[in-house]
């Protein structure tokens, strides 16, 4: 996707038709005066709202937002309502499991629905999933990793290159990304 085109004159039918990386959200929220942070969703919501009304959305219309602030994490600490991974406790769950620790989207979903849950729960809980083999179910924001996934199982015998190439330009072309074999037409 060229990031030229998206400007604020672009309508928002039209933005959903396009697939593109989240720094190039982030550049436009920058150009436009918008808030830059949270997640991909986010500013999507963000952009969509400003391209309908030509206004900020209000951080409280963004759901799952959250004011409150990260306290002293322990072991028998609640995860509590809303929880948002961030830097602080990444660090918690990296002195506690090792350097290798990763905020896999699996476990962030067991994050958000345990609200009950504590610390201690949680690293079995990454154990867990982490010695599972079920494959995880990539959200609507990859759509990257899906069609990296999906051209792999499609394609044993090509490479990442390859893969990149054709997910290039797939989100160049209008319309969804999802992987197809007529993709493979400019190997």
């Amino acid at each position: 996707m060229n990031s030229s085109l998206l400007t604020k004159d672009l309508n928002p039918d039209e933005f959903n038709d396009y697939y593109f990386l989240k720094e190039e959200l982030k550049d436009f929220c920058r150009s436009e005066g918008l808030k830059v942070s949270g997640s991909k969703g986010d500013l999507e919501k963000r952009i969509i709202h400003y391209l309908s009304t030509g206004k900020e959305l209000k951080e409280s219309d963004i759901e799952g937002y959250s004011t409150q602030t990260s306290s002293e994490i322990s072991l028998d600490s609640k995860l509590g309502e809303n929880f948002k991974c961030s830097e602080d406790k990444r660090e918690f769950f990296e002195k506690e499991i090792g350097k290798s620790f990763k905020f896999k989207v699996k476990f962030q979903k067991w994050l958000k629905a345990n609200p009950d849950k504590t610390y201690q729960d949680a690293i079995y809980a990454y154990y867990e999933i982490q010695n599972s083999k079920e494959k995880t179910e990539i959200g609507k924001q990859f759509q990257y990793n899906q069609y990296i996934r999906d051209f792999f199982e499609d394609n044993v015998d090509k490479s990442l290159d390859d893969a990149i190439k054709c997910w290039k330009y797939k989100k160049s072309l209008k319309g969804h990304n999802k992987y197809e074999k007529s993709d493979l037409v400019i190997l």
